[in-house]
This record gives structure tokens, sequence and C-alpha cells, in this order.
């Protein structure tokens, strides 16, 4: 019986940590968007996270919705330096996220300014 229970926890525990990593290092997209950046907060109650929204349609019918891990400061530096404006962003999309981690699948590596297509300046 003890050997059953010893079996028994290290699958559980095998399973955990595997699922853990999987969550953790596993990417289902990866890829570029651009648009115009319209938010950048940082909110939470328990988890304080960096979110932020972007425009891809004329005004804002098309919301991209995505997060920035803590870790990342030049990006969250470089989303508040240029909201309101015209912007390519580098993304990655997990299957699962951490609460810690943010709202969004959708996590931002890297941000860059970029010339509007249509300019009605």
């Amino acid at each position: 019986m003890k050997k059953f229970i010893l079996i028994a926890v290290s699958i559980l525990i095998v399973g955990f940590v595997s699922y853990f990593l999987f969550v953790y290092y596993a990417t289902y997209s990866e890829g570029v968007r651009a648009g115009e950046l319209i938010k950048v907060s940082k909110k939470g109650v328990m988890f304080k996270t960096w979110e932020g929204e972007m425009s891809q349609g004329i005004a804002g019918a098309q919301i991209f919705s995505f997060s920035v891990l803590d870790s990342d400061e030049k990006v969250i530096a470089d989303l508040k330096q240029l909201q309101g404006q015209y912007v390519k962003v580098t993304y990655i999309e997990r299957y699962r996220t951490f609460a810690w981690w943010g709202d969004s699948h959708y996590f931002v590596t890297s941000v860059v300014k970029e010339e509007a297509p249509f300019n009605f300046r």
C-alpha cells in the first residue's frame, strides 16, 4: 500500500512539474502586428500586471489586447513613451498563462514606432 501511494504521489508531482514547464516554455505562435497604441496600464488586485491595447482598424473596430512581462522593462518604457502613436509590436502567443503574468495569452516582446499607412494630419 505504501508503494502504491508513493507511486501515485510521484506521478502527481511529475505531472504538475511537466504542466508548469509546458506553460512556462511552450509558445503557440509568434508574429508581428501594427496599429495605434491606445492603452498601456498596470492593473490587478493580487497580481499587478502590465496590459495594453492596440487599435488595428478604423475607430477601434478591431482591438488587439496584450500583456507585457514585468521583466521586460525596456518594452514597458517604450510602450509608455509611444502611447497614442502608430507602432509595430512583436509578440508571442502562449497556450496558457499564469495570473502573475497577465490577462492575455499574447505577450509583447518588442515595440517599434512605425509610419502610419494613412496620414490624415
